[in-house]
């Protein structure tokens, strides 16, 4: 669809009130959104069809997001149309890796995670997916071996890491997830901080989150120990760790394979093959340190 044909059906939603003035927004790597302005204020325009190749479906998005601003996490979701989705504009600046690794940030991030965890389930109505990153994982390989990527002579590998690291980060506790911690994900209007970006919300295990939380932004070991000391709310244990790092390392592989199957499936403007060998590279270096403890 070009920019004109979507401009046109952007501006023929029903809910704008006189004359609209529509931006885009940059940043996005799944998405494309448009920040709109009409007689009323400002809000934020998403563009997205479901994409089950990243197990992303709409209607589990829109359910989840709503959850959110119920749960006081997030903006209000306005108008839903198709693929059409708009949102309260929050006035805000977008957190940064070195934000979320912040001292006097981090704990702040940790609590609006947790109460995702534990707040957003009580709000959430309908059907709701259950975000499984190994079967994501085992998903992607077959994805990547059926379309010929370059990136094929690495599948074998990856699905066996995989399927090692669900044997080794288990047992498993299962809470709502986001599961998609960038710091891009996390805005700060000067009081408060919001959540936003729902695409690969679903029920999931703790450690996914806190996982990917650490292998996102960069936080140091003495961090990731407070993080599960604070969300557990216990000392952690060898076991828990152990557990934790299997799953911070499925995080990364996660965040790999979804780079590599964008690389030959999205339209978006983004350098997705620099971001494949950024991740693989994180990932790598964070499987060794796991299999050295």
């Amino acid at each position: 669809m070009s920019q004109s044909d979507l401009m046109t059906r952007i501006r023929a939603l029903p809910l704008w009130q006189g004359e609209i003035e529509a931006t885009p927004l940059t940043g996005g790597i799944t998405n494309v959104n448009y920040k709109v302005t009409d007689g009323t204020g400002s809000y934020v325009v998403r563009v997205g069809d479901d994409i089950p190749l990243h197990q992303v479906m709409r209607f589990n998005e829109l359910a989840a997001s709503k959850a959110a601003h119920a749960a006081g996490l997030s903006p209000a979701v306005v108008h839903s149309s198709g693929d059409l989705t708009v949102l309260e504009f929050i006035e805000s600046r977008t957190l940064t890796e070195g934000d979320i690794r912040h001292p006097d940030m981090l704990p702040r991030v940790l609590d609006l995670i947790k109460r995702c965890h534990i707040e957003v389930p009580k709000h959430l109505r309908g059907p709701s997916l259950v975000f499984w990153v190994f079967h994501v994982i085992r998903d992607y390989a077959a994805t990547l071996a059926e379309r010929g990527s370059a990136h094929a002579a690495l599948i074998p590998e990856l699905v066996q890491t995989g399927s090692g690291l669900e044997t080794e980060a288990g047992p498993y506790d299962m809470v709502f997830g986001h599961n998609d911690l960038l710091c891009g994900n996390f805005l700060d209007d000067g009081n408060r901080l919001w959540l936003i970006d729902f695409d690969y919300a679903g029920f999931n295990s703790p450690l996914f989150d806190l996982g990917g939380l650490a292998s996102n932004n960069g936080l140091s070991p003495e961090q990731e120990d407070w993080v599960l000391e604070t969300y557990f709310e216990t000392p952690v244990t060898d076991g828990l760790r152990h557990r934790y790092t299997a799953m911070k390392c499925a995080s990364l592989l996660r965040e790999t394979m979804w780079s590599m199957v964008s690389e030959i499936t999205s339209d978006i403007d983004f350098d997705y093959a620099a971001y494949t060998a950024e991740n693989l590279a994180r990932f790598r270096a964070a499987l060794t340190d796991f299999k050295n403890t």
